[in-house]
């Protein structure tokens, strides 16, 4: 019996955009789409082989079903730009692997999908149907089945429906399907239901009656609202059976033998792979067998592969499990010879400096990888190899920076090798910083970069360890899984190094920020970490007390000032109390249609109002409190007696470092309580703290940027950048400007290089809006050449999808081209201002490696403990003090050389807030 397959393009199309990430080449195209559906097909043709197929994709305009029911899909939104910009590349694509493509003007795919099933299951042929639309069960009989293969593209969990699939999953056969859908509705295609009939209802009502139109013949004898609004919609149900029948009996051009295999189009292919940067398909075409035509096989799958598209990321994959010493030595001299290995830690926790090793896995050829387990403990699971002895063997290879190593996040790996007393060394490259510097606006664990890169959905944690609270530590994993999944991590890492690294090593400048900057600053922030800060427990729980009784009077004004108890925490009766018994007139609204009280509404309502500002500052209070003064004592690390932040180099598009547990980067400085938490951060005896940041860096490197000759002649001769500001703002001599003027030109100066608008400046000032447009105005007139810098900048974002920094990285601005507004004018602001924050976050990285460098080559106490946006903290023995004191500008000045002077100032004191 001969086979065809027939692919719902359009619902396959809408699948993967959906569900696949924000991809994009190097032009800023959208590719996520066609990533996805590629990816689906290929999996498609090697499990379900087929003697014809076709992949069929709704036209454009209007068909029958419109002129029937204008609201037909009115409810749908507009196709998204990016969506519609991959249909025709994703056509041209489809049709260049071979498969026919079938797209009928004035008809639905369904209906096209419907015609062609009908006679080939006439013809005695088999048809498997994949989508994921619920309508196409209509079709099943004896001949058609339908596969949906798009709950999971790539794993075999295929929901196949045949007759006994399709009562199964929605309790009538096929051949009822249509009167069960015109009972419950098709909301996806805006065509109504009978009102509260939902699919029990139906169900009950198809069994008990047969049919629809024996359930009509009895509409009388059904009671209650049900059976009302049954007779109500009485006269709609032959229009939703128009609507909701797929007509097999559509014109259409094509017959059964036009979807017979065709060649490849390898040329085509290439020049598609190429332009969308598909590197793991491009490079398959090198090495894929011929297509051939393959004989129809049951439904099951997993035959074999018949083209490149059947093929995975990696045609062959071996891995394997050490349990025995001469399998751990093969595998060390495997190590020890190759040019890259990669390499990976499974451990008891996500905290870098208590984890403790479970096992490790290794790989040097694409497709083969090891894992080494060493503390599986759960009942029944083999012996493994003594834990202190095989560390003792891997010891001097992990140690051994002549053998090159590759991994994904290894800072952590190497965290959790020092807690067992090993160096790890020959760090050569990690695809969690290769991916940050090509793509920093996306996401970087390895699950993602294997989907976005190779194609592959790997084993995630969850599926071998579980979800939530029945989640076994992975020592408890079975073997046989565990290895599956360590394995895979090496060995997806290796194939990840292959395609990411080529990208980055053929970029000058992005190979300049992966290997003069994010490398070495991985090694710094491992040391960084390492080293901890002191805190002085007794002072924060002082702190605390302190801020406690505080919060105490503040909720006892705020009850006064409401006339009655209420609790501060709870935003329904805070909006009951503003909204309600005081009479105030909310100032926006929660997607819920609620009055909301979130921070803006209540700062704005502040300046009216008193309670607000009390609800304010037992905010911040209660904040300080509970992230910091309560918090840090208890993050003392017991055997260190130090607080350890972990510094994530991967996250903000700009370059910058994030600090978390705890956060070091957001301890509040504009209130005396915030200040005096800083204080708690002390040297120990016989050291002090050194602060030393770059001074108003971001303007400076504005004036570089722009070239503006205010600006370069202000900070050359060393005026007061604010008050030069000021003076030609407001038209006065600078030695006449007064505090208050100066503070708007530090406003204006700082907001315009954010992008704030004349509206948020005169938020921030409290002025009118006309007032603060004037300001800008002035600003522009007196400083031109950052109106051109900024109008340049929108431009070349516009164009290229990202900006960079004085140094070449990337910054990327997804939005920038968004048809949404809003969403465009964020994206402009964030372009003019990405340059100089991710300029700025370059600079104090470099000064990181200036100073470590130094520290290390002078062998010096002195210990760096703390990096805070341009900011670098130290640790100084006394002894140490002047000389460091000395040198630290000076290498945090000399990192670059700009058309401006660089500034570093240093503080130094007992505790980090005396620094300063």
């Amino acid at each position: 019996m001969k086979t065809l397959l027939l692919v719902d393009g359009s619902s396959y199309l809408y699948r993967a955009f959906h569900a696949m990430p924000d991809l994009r080449n190097k032009a800023g195209e959208p590719t996520g789409a066609i990533q996805g559906v590629l990816n689906m097909l290929r999996r498609l043709h090697k499990d379900y082989p087929a003697d014809y197929s076709a992949c069929v994709f709704d036209a454009k305009g209007k068909t029958f079903r419109d002129d029937i029911y204008p609201e037909y899909k009115a409810n749908r939104a507009s196709m998204p730009d990016d969506l519609r910009l991959q249909i025709e590349p994703l056509h041209s694509a489809i049709q260049a692997m071979g498969w026919p493509l079938i797209v009928e003007d004035g008809v639905e795919a369904d209906d096209v999908i419907g015609a062609l099933a009908k006679q080939a299951a006439s013809e005695g042929m088999r048809v498997i149907i994949s989508t994921g639309d619920k309508d196409i069960s209509q079709l099943v009989n004896a001949n058609i089945t339908v596969v949906n293969t798009m709950r999971d593209a790539f794993r075999k969990t295929d929901e196949i429906l045949d007759e006994a699939g399709v009562e199964a999953k929605f309790g009538v056969p096929p051949s009822l399907m249509v009167d069960y859908l015109i009972l419950i509705g098709d909301s996806s295609d805006n065509v109504p239901g009978v009102e509260k009939v939902g699919p029990k209802t139906a169900v009950k009502w198809l069994k008990q009656y047969g049919s629809l139109e024996n359930i009509v013949a009895n509409a009388d004898h059904i009671t209650g609202v049900v059976g009302q609004n049954l007779r109500n919609a009485l006269p709609w149900l032959p229009t939703a059976r128009e609507l909701i029948t797929i007509r097999c009996d559509v014109g259409i051009q094509e017959n059964l033998g036009d979807l017979a295999p065709r060649p490849q189009d390898k040329d085509k292919l290439i020049e598609l792979f190429d332009r969308f940067e598909f590197k793991t398909l491009r490079r398959e075409l090198d090495t894929a067998i011929p297509a051939s035509t393959p004989n129809a096989t049951p439904i099951t799958p997993g035959g074999p592969p018949t083209d490149l598209f059947a093929a995975s990321a990696v045609s062959t994959r071996h891995f394997e499990t050490i349990l025995t010493e001469t399998a751990l030595q093969t595998w060390l001299d495997k190590v020890s010879q190759a040019p890259l290995v990669c390499f990976d830690t499974e451990t008891t926790s996500l905290d870098p400096l208590n984890a403790k090793l479970v096992g490790m896995s290794f790989s040097v050829t694409a497709g083969e990888a090891a894992y080494l387990p060493l503390t599986h403990d759960y009942p029944g699971a083999p012996d493994q190899l003594p834990f202190a002895a095989t560390l003792a063997r891997i010891k001097p290879l992990l140690e051994n920076p002549a053998i090159r190593k590759v991994g994904q996040n290894l800072k952590y790996d190497k965290h959790v090798l020092a807690n067992h007393d090993i160096q790890l060394n020959g760090i050569a490259h990690d695809t969690l910083l290769q991916s940050y510097v090509l793509e920093s606006h996306r996401t970087h664990g390895m699950d993602d970069l294997a989907m976005r890169h190779l194609g592959v959905k790997t084993i995630t944690y969850e599926e071998i360890a579980g979800k939530g609270a029945k989640q076994v530590p992975f020592s408890q994993v079975a073997l046989e899984q565990a290895s599956d999944y360590a394995a895979e991590d090496a060995d997806i890492t290796l194939q990840l190094h292959e395609s990411l690294y080529p990208q980055v090593e053929a970029d000058d400048k992005l190979q300049y920020i992966y290997r003069q900057i994010e490398m070495p600053v991985l090694d710094i922030l491992y040391t960084i970490e390492r080293n901890g800060v002191l805190i002085d427990q007794a002072m924060l729980q002082t702190q605390s007390h302190e801020i406690g009784q505080k919060l105490v009077a503040l909720e006892q004004q705020a009850y006064e000032l409401a006339g009655q108890p209420f609790n501060l925490g709870s935003p329904k009766q805070l909006q009951e109390i503003l909204f309600g018994k005081l009479g105030i007139k909310p100032l926006k609204k929660t997607p819920s249609g609620a009055p909301s009280t979130d921070e803006d509404v209540l700062q704005e309502l502040a300046l009216d109002y008193p309670l607000p500002k009390v609800l304010l500052e037992y905010r911040g209070l209660a904040k300080l409190k509970s992230t910091y003064t309560d918090k840090l004592p208890r993050m003392i690390n017991p055997h260190t007696g130090r607080v350890h932040t972990s510094y994530s180099q991967a996250v903000a598009i700009t370059g910058r470092l994030a600090s978390s547990e705890p956060n070091l980067q957001n301890i509040p400085v504009r209130t005396a309580e915030g200040r005096r938490i800083r204080e708690a951060f002390i040297a120990p005896a016989g050291s002090s703290i050194i602060s030393a940041d770059y001074s108003q860096i971001e303007l400076r490197i504005m004036a570089h940027l722009s070239q503006d000759d205010g600006l370069l002649n202000a900070f050359a001769k060393g005026e007061d950048i604010h008050r030069a500001t000021a003076a030609e703002i407001f038209g006065t001599e600078r030695d006449a400007v007064t505090h208050e003027q100066r503070r708007y030109a530090k406003v204006i100066n700082f907001g315009l290089i954010y992008g704030m608008s004349a509206f948020g400046l005169a938020q921030n000032l409290n002025i009118e809006r006309s007032a603060a447009q004037s300001y800008i105005d002035r600003y522009f007139a007196r400083y031109p050449g950052v109106r051109e810098y900024m109008q340049n900048t929108r431009e070349v974002a516009k164009e290229k999808g990202y900006v960079e920094t004085l140094f070449g990285r990337r910054l990327w601005v997804p939005e920038i081209n968004s048809p949404n507004g809003m969403r465009r004018a964020g994206a402009e602001r964030a372009a003019i201002n990405a340059p100089m924050q991710g300029t700025a976050a370059d600079l104090i990285k470099l000064a990181m490696i200036a100073v470590q460098g130094w520290l290390e080559t002078e062998k010096l106490a002195t210990k760096l403990i703390m990096q805070v946006h341009d900011e670098l903290v130290l640790e100084v023995p006394d002894t140490e003090l002047p000389l460091v004191k000395e040198k630290l500008p000076q290498l945090m000045q000399g990192v670059a050389k700009l058309d401006v002077p660089l500034l570093s100032e240093v503080g130094v004191g007992t505790n980090w807030e005396a620094a300063h």
